[in-house]
């Protein structure tokens, strides 16, 4: 009875969405003004647009976005169910130059409010968290962070409290999509000490940005290692307000290099670019299959502590081509947002002996202003790919040996994601999604299943994403 009820909720949220788009602003996405704030729709009085819009032009501005998720497994899963959760962005961002005089330095921060509970924690249980806004409920600081700009913004150094996703490791492309895994990859979020600097939490960090070519960016960061203080339990719970501030934990080093390009096809300019990169990891990290005496974890006659790894490492590398763009459009660069069809592909590896995750590879495309009348619209199509190391996939066995029960083993988890993003006002977006996990966790146990024989089943969800900021 719960699960049908939310799932009405779904359907009506759903209806109730298209019918105001199409009664109220049929033509809303025909004027193709740039979709960026819901200032001048929302009921809010003139004057304090207008006192917002005064301390904007004196170099401070603060904002407002607010995400809300309706989503469900209609099969698999641990279990079946459907829940709404959201989270608020609140942001300030200060040019000190115009304030103060401090010329190329810029103020950022932002906090979350976050609420609901999450479909990947609660009900499926993979590794891509399916929306990239689930988190545990709190309110939190998210960034905190100043950036100097120098030699006609050739070289850009930030430093305090941020995240890795936006720029490393990224594509424009795969902004569109909601899995968090299109965002920050389940490769990152599951092999770093408590998911890495990325949504909910953020790390204290420098990072360094620098153009010392045309066409070549490159990034390089350093962050404290452990975004949380060790200890059992979810990691959100040991940082639940995001003031943990944490130095003294062994660095987490990034860098990469973007070669910009462009191709001449068909009478066509097509944009693109290739990202190689790597990380390194000062810390310790657990064997996957083997205690500190060289015994299986699964033997009953060892420990159970696992091994331990001095350092760890991954390589990646990105590619993002545009595959087409009219000739109306003359902005140069990739840009997933403008008239067009742009495509990306990602790649990284890691060692397999302390390292869930090995291998993992995604890609998709997205379609911008491709539908008539619709100039604003995105829909996209992407895939992921997670490769269980085969060290963790040897413990299964091992289990298997031990216990004389056919538990499974874990391979892969592949991920499909398919989302039509519509822009119903300036600011305010909806999106309709459907995502199908194969092998959630790469095949692993069911908790909710007393006898441990029986995987995750593979899951069905839809869902559907309101987006709207001031």
């Amino acid at each position: 009875m719960v699960q049908a009820s939310s799932f009405l909720r779904v359907v009506v949220f759903a209806a109730l969405s298209q019918f105001i788009f199409s009664v109220l602003c049929p033509g809303a996405a025909l004027a193709g003004a740039k979709d960026e704030t819901a200032a001048e729709w929302l009921p809010i009085p003139k004057w304090f647009n207008d006192w917002r819009s005064d301390l904007d032009k004196k170099g401070l501005s603060f904002g407002a976005t607010f995400i809300m998720d309706n989503i469900g497994n209609v099969s698999g899963g641990m279990k079946r169910g459907f829940i709404n959760f959201g989270r608020l962005d609140l942001g300030v961002d200060a040019d000190l130059e115009k304030l103060a005089g401090l010329d190329g330095l810029k103020f950022h921060a932002n906090m979350f409010e976050i609420w609901g509970r999450g479909l990947t924690h609660d009900y499926i249980g993979n590794l891509a968290t399916v929306s990239e806004i689930e988190a545990l409920p709190d309110t939190r600081l998210y960034e905190a962070y100043l950036e100097k700009t120098l030699w006609d913004g050739k070289l850009a150094i930030k430093a305090g409290q941020q995240a890795a996703d936006v720029e490393f490791f990224d594509s424009q492309t795969d902004d569109l999509f909601i899995n968090g895994t299109f965002g920050w990859p389940a490769i990152k979020a599951t092999n770093l000490p408590a998911g890495g600097p990325a949504p909910p939490i953020a790390v204290p960090g420098i990072r360094v940005k620098a153009q010392p070519a045309e066409g070549v960016t490159a990034f390089v960061a350093v962050f404290n290692g452990n975004p949380a203080a060790p200890g059992p339990g979810d990691p959100q719970l040991r940082d639940n307000h995001g003031l943990a501030f944490r130095l003294q934990d062994p660095p987490w080093l990034i860098g990469q290099v973007r070669w910009d390009y462009s191709l001449e096809i068909a009478g066509m300019t097509l944009p693109g670019n290739f990202t190689p990169g790597a990380w390194q990891h000062f810390g310790s990290f657990d064997d996957q299959r083997f205690t500190m005496q060289g015994l299986s974890l699964a033997d009953p006659a060892g420990t159970g502590i696992p091994a331990r790894h001095r350092g760890n490492q991954g390589y990646f590398a990105v590619i993002e081509q545009t595959l087409y763009r009219p000739a109306s459009v003359t902005e140069k660069g990739v840009n997933a947002s403008v008239q067009g069809i742009t495509a990306f592909a990602r790649i990284a590896y890691s060692p397999p002996d302390r390292n869930l995750i090995d291998l993992y590879i995604d890609g998709g495309i997205g379609f911008s202003g491709m539908i008539p009348g619709r100039p604003l619209d995105r829909f996209g199509i992407a895939m992921a790919y997670m490769h269980i190391s085969p060290t963790a996939r040897a413990l299964d066995i091992d289990s298997q040996d031990f216990t004389s029960l056919p538990t499974p083993v874990r391979s892969n988890e592949t991920l499909l994601e398919m989302i039509y993003e519509a822009h119903i006002k300036p600011g305010w977006l909806i999106a309709p999604y459907f995502q199908y996990v194969w092998r959630p966790s790469g095949g692993v146990s069911n908790p909710l299943d007393p006898t441990g024989l029986s995987r995750i089943g593979d899951a069905a969800i839809f869902g559907v994403t309101t987006t709207l900021k001031y």
